[in-house]
């Protein structure tokens, strides 16, 4: 099941700054901070900061859908024609993401929470 995108990960060049934008926008402060990944939290929508240089950057935002059976839905795309982005991965906690382009280039990520 698709419990809809409750996530968006923007790429950053400097975490700290980045940090500090965001969290003058969204009004609250991290809930996580590290190197690799800063979040906000704003009721049941999560806000992600991420270093900027991956090749594998989308253009703008990356917004990950929540699933309840991740390989389900990771198969499905791929089947229908998606491209694999990102291997599934447990990112810590058990927490499982995935991405994938759509037939058009569009970067769709994954998340299963544990």
């Amino acid at each position: 099941m698709n419990n809809g995108i409750r996530l968006v990960v923007y790429s950053v060049k400097d975490m700290a700054k980045g940090t500090t934008f965001y969290k003058d926008l969204l009004g609250v402060g991290p809930y996580a901070e590290s190197g690799y990944y800063t979040g906000f939290r704003l009721g049941d929508q999560e806000i992600g900061l991420v270093p900027a240089g991956n090749k594998n950057d989308p253009a703008g935002p990356l917004v990950y859908y929540d699933v309840d059976d991740i390989n389900l839905i990771l198969n499905t795309l791929l089947e229908a024609g998606a491209q694999e982005q990102q291997k599934l991965r447990d990112v810590g906690g058990g927490l499982q993401v995935a991405s994938v382009k759509d037939a058009d280039g569009n970067v769709i990520g994954l998340r299963q929470k544990p």
